[in-house]
């Protein structure tokens, strides 16, 4: 019998009325004929509460007991929806990440999966049980510790089921229909797409499209677990097939951009007048590798004299001080004259596996910007996309030039 995983995700498990149109939802596929495991976050909001109970009882707390505490949340969900199914007639059981086991390194607050075992999961469905699995969770077997995967890990957590089971897909029910070709609160005539490759889904989702967690995509597209996005508040006896998340082969006609994505998490650093020698660059961007702060776009320019240089980069908003700091700490080190940062910027990226076979797609995009006044701070491109840093004042104007001269806006 096929396999199936379904995820929820927390607006969908927002309460217990939601609950029970999930268990609708899951109803409809047993229905049909598969065998079913369903992923569910933490309801709405509580995870932020969890977090915060945390925070007030320890400032500096163990990372172990922290995730003890906020995995918690998945815990009720999941035992809510194996009620809710059963009061409807289909037979279910709850399971946490340890249960089954999930099994994780100890990296508490963001560990990776290392393996699961699917073996009592198909014991569950000889038996015709649905299995209700926490998401967001796992064990560290060498400690018996509970474990948990970072914020949107559920959606890792299904997509590795899913692979584990050898399901023949997975759908991700969140508040949406799908994956659009950009944000629609921005661009009204944003549409929904059918398909989109892994790779395509994959730079939409680190560039700042909030729909799937990076995470989840990378672990789909290295075990070819297709994957459908699809709306938990479509009514479960006729809901939207939603977006297919696939192999580039399964595309049958692709364009040559097939979403704008856009980041307001983005910091502007520059460095003036640096000296342009061996091991400038280790010395700057080293200590900003052990604190863990991620650097994105990175540009530099040499001076007239050839004996300095400007560099510009980008660092996460939320790491922007601590960036600077550690800059300001390693000065003399690095041979600086001075430091600027900007916070009032935006990345803009067009994504599209198109690209790899058109020329001029980017250049295109900087001329329709500058006929608008859009002054471009910092461009990185790479087989499949291309980024723009600019003024966050024009962050919407840029969206809607882009989308609309790459053709999205037609139906």
């Amino acid at each position: 019998m096929a396999r199936l995983v379904m995820k929820f995700g927390g607006t969908s498990v927002a309460n217990v009325d939601r609950i029970r149109n999930v268990a609708r939802h899951v109803k409809r596929e047993i229905d049909s004929g598969y065998e079913v495991a369903v992923v569910v976050s933490a309801m709405s909001g509580k995870t932020n509460e969890l977090v915060a109970w945390v925070n007030d009882a320890s400032k500096l707390y163990d990372p172990r007991e922290y995730d003890s505490i906020v995995a918690s949340g998945e815990q009720v969900t999941s035992g809510l929806l194996a009620l809710a199914l059963n009061e409807i007639g289909v037979r279910a059981r709850s399971w946490q990440g340890w249960q089954i086991p999930v099994r994780t390194d100890d990296a508490h607050g963001s560990a990776r999966i290392q393996s699961i075992d699917p073996t009592r999961l198909a014991e569950g469905f000889a038996r015709g049980e649905v299995a209700v699995i926490a998401g967001f969770q796992g064990v560290h077997e060498a400690t018996g510790r509970i474990t948990t995967l970072g914020r949107g890990g559920s959606d890792t957590s299904a997509v590795a089921v899913a692979a584990a089971i050898s399901a023949e897909r997975c759908d991700i029910y969140t508040d949406v229909d799908g994956v659009y070709t950009t944000d629609p609160r921005i661009v009204p005539k944003a549409r929904r797409l059918d398909r989109i490759a892994f790779e395509e889904m994959l730079e939409m989702a680190s560039l700042g499209a909030k729909v799937l967690q990076v995470r989840s995509v990378e672990v789909a597209m290295v075990h070819r677990v297709k994957t459908f996005v699809r709306s938990s508040f479509d009514d479960p006896l006729d809901p939207r097939p939603g977006t297919l998340i696939c192999d580039e082969e399964d595309i049958v006609e692709q364009q040559v951009v097939t979403g704008i994505a856009f980041s307001r998490d983005e910091a502007q650093i520059t460095l003036r007048r640096v000296a342009d020698k061996p091991g400038v660059a280790a010395s700057i961007f080293g200590p900003l590798a052990e604190a863990n702060i991620n650097v994105d776009m990175i540009i530099q320019v040499v001076s007239d004299d050839a004996m300095t240089t400007d560099l510009t980069f980008t660092v996460g908003n939320a790491d922007f001080e601590r960036a600077k700091a550690i800059l300001e700490k390693n000065w003399a080190d690095i041979g600086l004259q001075s430091l600027h940062g900007a916070t009032d910027v935006v990345k803009v990226s067009a994504i599209g596996v198109g690209m790899r076979s058109h020329a001029g797609v980017a250049a295109r995009a900087f001329r329709a910007l500058a006929d608008k006044g859009v002054n471009i701070r910092a461009i990185t491109t790479s087989e499949i996309k291309f980024s723009v840093l600019i003024d966050a004042e024009y962050t919407e104007l840029a969206v809607r030039t882009l989308h609309t001269l790459y053709g999205l806006d037609k139906p």
